[in-house]
């Protein structure tokens, strides 16, 4: 007979995820993301497992562990959370929880918990110890800024998790997500330029561009903290595929709905700075060197567009990599500080940060009749020039830089071996 489990998270892809992972297991799966009807579900039903997130809309997860237990006492009750610490930790084992996990956690980690706290249950060893300290000193978990992901941990996350939640969260949602996303590295396009206009001729154009890419960071930091769906991130998804996670078709649908989204959302931002009348700052300087900056990336040539691009996103998916690296927030923004400055200060383009930088020039060169834009608008920002001279070549080579260069290699270095060997112990 099949064990049985319930999940109350409120997180859609954390519940599709571990559903996924127990259902492979055997267990009957039951997921809700209602404390409400999670608490219903407990008393009506008897759950050998129970896997309960700490902070849910309008409830406390330490109170909903405490109810769970007087309800369902019979029940192994596991806590997750995205806020991990030894005391928060401490208290759900004073309501109740046999263990806890932080999030994210990979396929491995949350097995190997739920079996560590059903083997506590059925040996008892949570009377036995009497201290709640010592269960927490039994306990294999990471305390924030201690000990961050390492490598081969990013990418089972990447493959098993994070890909497969992107595949399943709703359309609508993925939507959203990607216009925002194309808003927030709008953001970073605008102060870099709105900081750098008059910068050459004092600080040359080496440190003009360390300070570009500096404040273009704030874009990838926008997208990883405050959560937004990036079409160059998604490349990563890749090692899902490789891993037989999800397959071709889906990853390229949601590729393609969320490159429409992070469009959409860059052409938003460039339409509000064209009206927010921000480019006349310095007797129309501002927009000047925006109209610059779009007239030499439609100047490049396609190879050079398309290499440029491969780098670029190399390094940007570096970030987003080291970032799910990192416990703390503070650790994730010198994540993605780093490799973002490096982009943008070598040089590489990023199709998404492009589809805000042309648009604001074609827009200033049509609409903003100021002579010092117009010197720095020739007649090749166009339309036609900026999708096919630049958006088409600096696309192929973010997929190319990030798809293969990050999450074909990394999928090859700590996953591939893995299938391989399982592959092999099951044949003989």
């Amino acid at each position: 007979m099949s064990q049985s489990m319930l999940i109350i998270d409120d997180d859609e892809i954390v519940l599709n995820s571990c559903r996924k992972i127990f259902s492979s297991e055997g267990f009957h799966v039951v997921i809700t993301a209602s404390p409400e009807e999670g608490l219903r579900l407990a008393s009506s039903s008897a759950y050998d497992v129970i896997l309960c997130d700490w902070k849910m809309p309008g409830f406390d997860g330490l109170d909903v562990v405490e109810e769970l237990n007087r309800r369902s006492p019979e029940s192994v009750v596991v806590m997750i959370s995205g806020f991990p610490s030894v005391g928060r930790a401490t208290e759900a084992m004073k309501r109740g929880a046999m263990d806890y996990l932080p999030k994210p956690f990979t396929p491995e980690e949350i097995m190997d918990t739920v079996k560590r706290a059903v083997q506590r249950k059925m040996t008892g060893e949570r009377q036995a110890l009497g201290k709640f300290e010592k269960i927490i000193g039994s306990m294999q978990f990471p305390v924030p800024g201690n000990e961050d992901k390492a490598p081969k941990t990013i990418a089972e996350t990447v493959a098993s998790t994070i890909g497969v939640g992107k595949v399943t969260s709703p359309w609508v949602t993925v939507m959203i997500l990607g216009v925002l996303a194309g808003s927030y590295i709008g953001f970073g396009g605008l102060l870099s330029t709105s900081v750098t206009f008059d910068m050459p001729g004092f600080f040359g154009v080496g440190f003009t561009r360390i300070m570009a890419g500096s404040a273009f960071s704030l874009g990838l930091m926008l997208v990883v903290i405050a959560g937004a769906e990036l079409f160059t991130g998604n490349n990563l998804m890749i090692s899902s595929v490789m891993s037989r996670e999800i397959t071709i078709t889906n990853m390229l649908k949601r590729w393609a709905v969320v490159y429409l989204a992070n469009f959409v959302g860059s052409i938003v931002l460039a339409l509000l700075f064209y009206f927010s009348g921000l480019w006349k700052i310095g007797d129309g300087a501002v927009g000047a060197a925006a109209a610059g900056i779009a007239a030499k990336k439609v100047a490049l040539g396609f190879n050079e567009a398309l290499f440029r691009g491969v780098g670029c996103n190399w390094l940007v998916c570096l970030a987003v990599w080291m970032a799910l690296a990192a416990r703390q927030t503070i650790g994730k923004i010198f994540a993605i500080f780093f490799p973002i400055m490096g982009f943008v200060a070598i040089g590489f383009e990023h199709c998404v940060a492009n589809m805000y930088f042309i648009p604001v020039g074609i827009f200033l060169k049509t609409w903003a009749h100021v002579p010092a834009i117009q010197n720095a608008a020739p007649d090749t920002l166009t339309w036609i020039n900026f999708l096919w001279k630049n958006l088409l070549p600096v696309t192929i080579g973010n997929i190319i830089g990030g798809a293969v260069f990050v999450g074909m290699s990394y999928w090859g270095a700590y996953l591939q071996p893995v299938n391989s060997a399982k592959t092999t112990a099951k044949k003989q």
